[in-house]
């Protein structure tokens, strides 16, 4: 049974003014099965995982559109970037919306041949790992903003999530074939994604020669979700040279494992000059990776915090990268080493938010709020996200948010 994604909606309004639409994103979070469900009977379905048909499009482009006409959906794009000037070219002879639809999941490479030879022709979507609202039935909702009449909305629809559920789902993780399927073996799924992911797509986008090293240093970054990025210690857990981690770390972001957040200041050139933090997008890879063998341990274990921080941000990135919109966020620290988890940065207005694991937020858990006061940036509504019930005032404008209704 198809469970409906939230950025399938954008998908067919880019189709409309597009003649070429990507969508990109990590294996296995529903790419092909979002395209196929939504191309209709009218669109061919060319996958380049078939060796014959990718020897064709690497040995003979002209011939492949020969043989392929579109409307065509291409999968696994990547593998033969060749491709792509035939496709500018149809593109530029059609001139009609909706003639290509091709998909990838190497987007370092990949972007880099769509900036060459298809600029101004295609929309790039970003496909995440199922959301918690997708799976729940509500894929149109709007992107989050942590207004109060907004969140007392989401909190009267959405069901109820208990503490242990919360963490089975954060266990599990995002994936279709785990997060839909409660028989599919967890542990088996991630051993064989990791398999595949350091045999093609780590392989395809840097030259690594120790595929232990790489293991070795994508644990020490599943340990850090949700913390600030230290290239120097990261390079030191996987016995790696300082510039080697940095490569690999930019691997990690483009093959769709990582999100790094930057930091906001008024000054925008200032972003530039402070680390990110490390957000994994998937919090059952993360957990699979840091070796926690059930949703109990996880819990009451030392990484119970970031992790669900880290589950929290994913959320929230998919309620905007769904619905085709960079995701507008930031995180807060002043030279006092005040923190605010993350900040939405909505028409020139800041929207900070904490994470918290507990179920009595109170008026400290938001004291660094305070410090926003005064900017040239105005500060709006804001809350914690946490494990309460129901959504309260802790002060003017700042409620507590319930998780369920991420």
């Amino acid at each position: 049974m198809y469970t409906e994604r939230t950025l399938g909606g954008h998908l067919a309004k880019a189709s409309r003014q597009f003649p070429v639409v990507l969508v990109t994103g990590a294996r296995q979070v529903g790419k092909t099965t979002l395209l196929r469900q939504m191309s209709g009977p009218g669109r061919t379905y060319v996958s380049l995982d078939d060796p014959r048909l990718l020897a064709l499009a690497r040995g003979d482009p002209a011939l492949f559109f020969q043989r392929f006409r579109p409307p065509l959906l291409i999968d696994e794009i990547q593998y033969a970037p060749e491709l792509l000037p035939y496709i500018k070219m149809e593109a530029d002879s059609g001139r009609r919306p909706g003639l290509f639809w091709i998909s990838g999941s190497q987007q370092f490479h990949l972007m880099k041949g769509v900036s060459e030879s298809l600029a101004g022709r295609v929309a790039v979507l970003r496909l995440l790992g199922l959301s918690r609202r997708e799976m729940t039935g509500h894929a149109g909702d709007k992107p989050f903003l942590p207004v109060p009449a907004r969140v007392a909305k989401l909190a009267r629809e959405s069901d109820a999530l208990t503490l242990p559920d919360l963490y089975r789902l954060i266990w599990r993780g995002s994936f279709p074939a785990v997060a839909l399927n409660a028989d599919t073996d967890r542990d088996l799924f991630y051993g064989s994604y990791l398999q595949t992911y350091l045999q093609r797509d780590v392989r395809g986008l840097a030259e690594v020669g120790d595929q232990m090293a790489f293991l070795r240093f994508l644990k020490a970054a599943a340990a850090r979700t949700g913390q600030l990025v230290n290239v120097a210690e990261l390079a030191r857990d996987a016995d790696v040279a300082p510039n080697t981690a940095k490569k690999w770390l930019s691997v990690l972001e483009a093959s769709g494992i990582v999100w790094l957040l930057p930091p906001w200041h008024s000054n925008v050139t200032k972003r530039l000059v402070k680390a990110p933090k490390l957000y994994f997008l998937d919090t059952g890879l993360c957990a699979y990776l840091t070796e926690w063998s059930t949703p109990k341990t996880l819990e009451a274990g030392a990484m119970s915090g970031q992790i669900l921080e880290t589950w929290i941000v994913a959320e929230l990135l998919k309620s905007y990268l769904h619905h085709g919109l960079v995701p507008p966020f930031y995180y807060y620290r002043d030279k006092d080493k005040r923190e605010i988890d993350l900040l939405i940065v909505r028409d020139g207005t800041l929207y900070p938010l904490e994470c918290k694991k507990t179920a009595s937020p109170g008026r400290d858990d938001v004291r660094t709020f305070h410090t926003l006061a005064g900017r040239a940036t105005p500060t709006r509504a804001g809350g914690i996200i946490c494990l309460a019930k129901d959504t309260l005032p802790i002060e003017d404008g700042i409620v507590s948010i319930p998780v369920a209704v991420l």
